[in-house]
């Protein structure tokens, strides 16, 4: 695989851990880079080629379409982060990223958190839908019989993966 960048950020509490293990299942060949918005803060150890950022710094090199970024996932993606994407609010450095992935026609896909969906958050992915964000909620499909949590996260991350052209074997495949 040639090696690639792809940003990682979480926003909100709930479900960050599916952010953290999508950042260390990634390939040791793509760069990584991950942002933490100040509500998803958790203890993370550092892994080997990923580069962290501070949520508010917006002139950090991956907010720039000329660093060349393949591919961004927010996962998880909360509500307030949805709709300022769609309202192209670029406040922080994950919503300048997300913006720039939109301006450049790059892969962005948005993992929304919650549910069930209000008229105004189906509103705001379908906006995004159209300018062709990827919206791939965490949701599981019971066809590949994951017995735990981490069979569940992983087949999630192995679908982002799909999305993204990452090969992996995180999760039985369809026969």
């Amino acid at each position: 695989m040639k090696a690639r960048k792809i940003v990682i950020a979480t926003s909100g509490a709930s479900g960050v851990n599916l952010g953290v293990k999508t950042l260390e299942l990634l390939p040791k060949e793509i760069d990584k880079h991950f942002i933490m918005t100040k509500n998803s803060k958790i203890v993370l150890n550092q892994e080997q080629n990923i580069s962290t950022y501070d949520n508010e710094d917006i002139s950090a090199s991956i907010a720039s379409g000329s660093f060349g970024v393949d591919a961004m996932i927010i996962a998880p993606c909360s509500m307030n982060t949805l709709a300022k994407i769609a309202c192209g609010i670029s406040d922080n450095l994950v919503t300048r990223c997300a913006s720039v992935m939109i301006k450049e026609q790059k892969k962005l896909i948005l993992a929304p958190r919650e549910m069930p969906f209000s008229v105004i958050a189906l509103e705001n992915m379908q906006k995004l839908a159209s300018l062709g964000v990827i919206i791939a909620p965490p949701v599981m499909a019971y066809y590949s019989e994951q017995q735990t949590l981490q069979q569940m996260e992983n087949f999630i991350i192995g679908k982002w993966f799909d999305l993204l052209g990452i090969e992996n074997n995180l999760y039985k495949r369809w026969e």
